[in-house]
């Protein structure tokens, strides 16, 4: 009798065999390791997963992992991947883009993909410049930045991409960090697992053209790195000192818990409908200068986009049939334009 065990994966199943050519040091190499790690966890066959691609140092995912995948155009890679979710919703698809890919050329597509709930996970590397065409300002980048497209500071007010994809109304929206190694996989793990579009932003270091961007988070992060957890008041510092409390104004405010009580902080939580108090989260740092809230700012649930468009085609074929496409395009009957 033949022996018909499955062999479980492994991450070394989900290397592919092309070398990996990103600038030593790069925080990419973490967020690759750390997906190619939490994949067999998942529990998607390898050729049941799609990761899509921009333009960009990102964009070269797809080359590294062992699935397949598509190297699409600038900005395009949510619509291509709306596509190849609508028509094989058996296909578990993956979105990577970056800031500049993402919220410059491929903003539109970006928020259109969110707040239609395709059902994609979209993880956008955002390192506040342009790394692959060698160091101009991003739609992230801080106001002041000098570079070679900004030689006397961008003018320009960033993109919070939390924010945007908030604004979106996009059902699934976190925030994690290259080297948090856990936080990140934590992150991947339950955005894949989410029936529509889920969006995570991760703070990734360009050691080349933006070092040092996120250091403040990842040099004291106790102090400066506040961890959402859902049903749980919103504590940070060494010893859980500090808090986010709903203050005057409908507004938020970090405050000392031994001063107000931690009766008094924000409880979070993450299946709220509205998203008002996630985007109020989202706007506590602009950047990484300070305190920034890292995890699942909102989690909810909404119909599928591709879900709702199978209806409407079965619902059609069941009351008019099935059209004959091959008949339409052969026939002779023409069409009267007036």
């Amino acid at each position: 009798m033949s022996d018909t065990t499955v062999r479980p994966l492994s991450k070394k199943d989900f290397v592919s065999d092309q070398e990996v050519r990103w600038c030593p040091g790069c925080g990419d190499y973490a967020i690759l390791a750390n997906v190619q790690g939490i994949m067999p966890d998942l529990g998607f066959p390898r050729e049941r997963i799609v990761f899509v691609s921009g333009i960009g140092c990102s964009s070269r995912f797809p080359y590294y992992m062992n699935t397949y995948g598509f190297h699409s155009i600038h900005g395009r890679a949510p619509a291509l991947a709306t596509g190849i979710s609508v028509t094989r919703p058996d296909l578990k698809v993956f979105v990577i883009t970056g800031d500049g890919d993402g919220l410059s050329i491929g903003g539109n597509h970006l928020i259109h993909a969110l707040r239609r709930n395709a059902n994609m996970t979209i993880i956008l590397f955002n390192n506040q410049i342009y790394g692959l065409t060698k160091g101009q300002y991003s739609p992230t980048s801080e106001v002041g930045k000098v570079t070679k497209s900004t030689p006397f500071g961008s003018l320009d007010h960033p993109f919070n991409p939390v924010s945007v994809a908030l604004g979106a109304e996009a059902t699934f929206v976190a925030r994690s960090i290259d080297t948090e190694r856990a936080h990140l996989a934590e992150m991947v793990a339950i955005a894949a697992r989410h029936q529509g579009a889920s969006f995570i932003e991760v703070y990734q270091n360009c050691n080349i053209f933006n070092d040092g961007a996120f250091q403040t988070l990842k040099d004291d992060p106790a102090s400066n790195q506040i961890r959402l957890e859902h049903g749980r008041p919103i504590r940070f510092g060494p010893d859980h000192e500090k808090g986010v409390m709903l203050a005057e104004g409908a507004r938020l405010r970090i405050v000392d818990v031994a001063d107000v009580g931690e009766e008094r902080l924000l409880v979070h939580d993450a299946h709220r409908e509205d998203p008002s108090l996630a985007f109020m989260l989202s706007r506590l740092a602009h950047g990484a200068e300070g305190p920034a809230p890292i995890g699942v700012f909102r989690q909810v649930s909404r119909p599928v986009y591709g879900v709702q468009m199978q209806g409407q085609i079965d619902a059609s074929v069941e009351q008019r049939g099935r059209g004959d496409l091959a008949g339409l395009l052969a026939g002779t009957d023409p069409w009267d334009v007036h």
